[in-house]
């Protein structure tokens, strides 16, 4: 962890300029009708959960550039996280991958609350395998046309849940890379049935208290066809599996121009919206830092959950999922918590009256800017205020850098080699 004397040190050579930008602001505000203080709390009530693998160098399919001082494990990667929450108090919690992350739950609490971290939904992997697996994903996991492969895959989630149970998650997301790189190499039909039945087994695994999250992405590893390829059949999925079901949306596993606030009104309104998996893209499932690309998009999908926060059982579990394969996995990780958050709070602000006004005038036009008016406020001393009073750092990048946390971890972790292609 980074010592607090050196955020505070950060902290007081910003903290006038702080105070006059949210007064200013505050005014601005106040004459909008906006209390900037109820904002404030909203912001310092948010929360994203940390991947534990976004805190590693990732890549693409063709190389990998490693970086001074990658974790080591899961407990490094804790370490990680804790920083970036301590940094930002935006991160509470941390999503782990099994088995990139298995480790003895016992441990695993333990450190999780050395660091003041808990823990998020788990993540299963039947997209790659590993050295000690008795069959092969190469052509599919809970898909495969072999019975005792689906019979691994579910037990591998079943093993999941464990995990999960004994360090205090409450969820699963299961994403699978199964689909066919050729016309004619599958059932379409066929596949999916072998998926369903699957997945319901893995269902029967779920404690009372538990949801499992299904997850879809239109392509990638398999370029012709995908099991779960859209919301439409992440959402036949849930319903299909049962109440404790529901749908997670990747905003990078969408087709181009893919409208994703409207998937996520529909997936409401349907009882089946579980979570996020935040961050950004330009060509495909890139996993740029959140709000890289297009923030306005990100804006657009909040404005969707503020307007609807209100509706019985809706409970979100907010993720983040990217990959880093030339920046500082920890500052990117703080800019997309960062950037999530400011979206959260720009939504929080909107004339949601004045909005309603407009639709129901059909005054398009005014209702479009009643949009653009919230989001092109500039929240930053909203977010830095919520930061400071949480004792976290107003500027949790340039805190970072001072600290030389990267410095003093590779100065102890060995150097990774490995340059091959890969993700993560």
């Amino acid at each position: 962890m980074i010592d607090n004397s050196i955020i505070k040190a950060q902290n007081d050579t910003r903290r006038t300029d702080l105070t006059a930008d949210y007064d200013a602001l505050g005014a601005r505000l106040a004459r909008r009708g906006v209390d900037i203080e109820a904002l404030t709390a909203r912001a310092m009530s948010f929360g994203v959960a940390i991947p534990s693998w976004g805190t590693g160098t990732g890549g693409t399919r063709f190389a990998r550039f490693p970086g001074a001082g990658e974790p080591r494990g899961i407990m490094d990667k804790l370490d990680d996280c804790g920083v970036i929450h301590q940094l930002t108090a935006a991160t509470p919690r941390v999503s782990l991958h099994i088995p990139w992350d298995k480790a003895d739950p016992a441990l695993l609490r333990e450190k999780a609350q050395e660091v003041g971290l808990g823990f998020d939904a788990m993540n299963s992997n039947t997209f790659q395998d590993q050295p000690d697996q008795a069959h092969s994903y190469k052509f599919g996991s809970l898909s495969h046309t072999d019975a005792a492969t689906r019979r691994q895959a579910v037990e591998h989630n079943l093993e999941c849940i464990e995990i999960g149970q004994a360090i205090g998650s409450r969820a699963l997301t299961v994403w699978i890379g199964d689909g066919s790189n050729f016309p004619g190499q599958t059932s379409l039909s066929r596949q999916f049935d072998r998926y369903l039945e699957a997945m319901k087994q893995v269902y029967a695994g779920l404690p009372d208290d538990w949801r499992i999250f299904s997850e879809h992405k239109i392509y990638e590893p398999a370029f012709y066809s995908t099991v779960v390829q859209d919301w439409g059949t992440s959402l036949m999925t849930a319903q299909e599996l049962g109440p404790k079901a529901q749908c997670l949306v990747d905003l990078g596993h969408h087709a181009p121009n893919v409208n994703i606030e409207m998937i996520v009104a529909r997936l409401i309104r349907a009882g089946k919206l579980g979570g996020f998996h935040f961050n950004d893209s330009k060509y495909g499932d890139d996993d740029l830092d959140a709000g890289t690309i297009d923030p306005f998009r990100l804006f657009l999908v909040f404005n969707e959950l503020v307007e609807l926060e209100d509706t019985p059982d809706l409970d979100l579990s907010h993720m983040i999922d990217q990959s880093h394969n030339v920046t500082d996995p920890i500052e990117s990780l703080i800019i997309s918590a960062v950037e999530i958050q400011r979206a959260f709070v720009q939504a929080s602000l909107m004339d949601r009256a004045a909005l309603e006004g407009f639709r129901q005038n059909n005054d398009a036009l005014m209702a479009a800017a009643t949009l653009r008016a919230a989001f092109r406020t500039d929240v930053d001393p909203i977010l830095q205020m919520a930061r400071l009073r949480a004792d976290a750092a107003i500027d949790p990048v340039a805190a970072f850098r001072a600290s030389g946390y990267r410095a003093q971890v590779a100065a102890r972790r060995p150097k990774s080699t490995g340059g091959g292609g890969g993700i993560v």
